[in-house]
């Protein structure tokens, strides 16, 4: 997946996802391990999916980048703002 669409998440969702690629993970460590892993790659792809999410968590920790509900709650009241000024 790309970042942008991990950033279109939530941070519940994210923290979802996060532990959903950590699971997967495991599980293609330890297929690894047994010889039947035939997608190598794989592995490093989840890593970087993994930091992708927890870069992204980090971002929003810091308050330099914002949920998307955050952002949809802000444009609902400018909405609900225009709406009343057009109705009165």
């Amino acid at each position: 997946m790309k970042t942008t669409d991990f950033s279109s998440l939530t941070d519940n969702e994210l923290a979802e996802k996060l532990a959903s690629l950590k699971s997967e993970l495991f599980n293609l460590r330890f297929t690894n391990a047994t010889g039947s892993l035939t997608n190598n790659s794989a592995i490093s792809a989840c890593k970087r999916n993994i930091a992708r999410v927890k870069t992204i968590m980090r971002q929003r920790e810091l308050g330099l980048a914002k949920a998307p509900e955050a952002a949809a709650k802000k444009s609902t009241k400018k909405t609900a703002k225009v709406d009343a000024e057009v109705k009165g």
